[in-house]
């Protein structure tokens, strides 16, 4: 099996995963059950499966297609595949029932590299963009139909670009000359042709992919279901772990963790602190790449793990 995607994180991932209290006072015939969130090229999913036991069971979610004819081809009767999206989770575990749950968010470089799925503003390839090319619309079809504030929206609200509104008439101005963009490198040179200015290192097209991406995925939809379903499959003492790459998706992650891991209590009321009812999660830390992952992985340089741990006692 030709792997070319690098999972990153992946030891620190296990790590976090396995090293609570619940894995840790597991015996061999326990029934573990793990979810990997997105399988991408198995490097998540395959770490966890040798550290577990023969009685152990993982279910991993892909979206793509292609994850999912990789993932065919591993051979290991402890391991479900799903082709959807981790926000259905909850349709295959019960509640309380996981011991453990990865999702490590974004594209995995496979995606990026194959020019026809459309990712890349650097590869020539149709403008599709879609993770699960079995549906919706692609980027180009979108682009195609939707108004000039739709499109603004998009760029500025997934993008956090300043040139949104430029962006998008630039857009609109050439599909009512029949150009729409169809193609990666046609949005790439509009896009360029407006961002004049753009951080050292950065393609001026950067953030306008970015946008479409997500949301032609339903990206940050899928994660604020897919947090929701996780805490209530989680078993008390079980861990979630979550690895993204770009401050959108982490602001999503770390305001779940610290709203789960807070108990409300009116201003006033005298409380002692033994008293106090228990937060849902207790967060156990925040975990970046090493320098030598970076060096050898340049895109792992933007990555955060952050992870938390079900309390004992409290029903999500």
């Amino acid at each position: 099996m030709n792997i070319t995607h690098r999972p990153v994180l992946l030891a620190e991932a296990v790590t976090a995963l396995i090293g609570g209290p619940l894995i840790q006072n597991q015996n061999e015939v326990s029934k573990i059950l793990m979810i990997d969130g997105t399988f991408g090229r198995g490097g998540h999913t395959q770490a966890l499966l040798k550290e577990l036991n023969s009685s152990a069971r993982v279910i991993s979610f892909d979206k793509d297609l292609d994850a999912i004819a990789v993932a065919k081809n591993i051979h290991d009767p402890r391991l479900k595949i799903v082709h959807d999206s981790f926000a259905q989770m909850d349709q295959y575990a019960e509640a309380e029932s996981v011991d453990g749950i990865l999702l490590d968010l974004g594209i995995s470089s496979p995606q990026v590299d194959e020019a026809h799925r459309g990712f890349s503003f650097r590869r020539e390839g149709p403008l599709d963009m879609r993770m699960n090319t079995d549906h919706g619309l692609t980027a180009a079809e979108w682009l195609e139909k939707a108004s000039l504030e739709d499109i603004t929206q998009v760029i500025k609200t997934y993008g956090e670009e300043r040139y949104a509104f430029q962006i998008a008439r630039a857009i609109v101005a050439k599909r009512e000359e029949g150009l729409s963009p169809k193609t990666t490198t046609q949005l790439a040179n509009l896009v360029a042709s407006v961002v004049r200015t753009r951080e050292a290192g950065q393609d001026p097209a950067t953030r306008t992919f970015q946008a479409l991406r997500i949301f032609i995925n339903r990206e940050l939809e899928d994660l604020e279901l897919g947090l929701k379903a996780a805490l209530r499959l989680l078993k008390p003492g079980a861990r979630l772990a979550v690895i993204s790459f770009h401050s959108l998706e982490d602001r999503i992650v770390k305001q779940f963790m610290q709203a789960h891991a807070k108990v409300a209590i009116p201003r006033g009321l005298p409380v002692r602190e033994k008293d106090l009812p228990q937060s849902a999660l207790a967060i156990i830390g925040r975990i970046k790449p090493s320098d030598i992952e970076i060096s050898e992985n340049p895109r792992a340089r933007s990555a955060i793990m952050r992870v938390a741990e079900k309390r004992i006692g409290v029903a999500a």
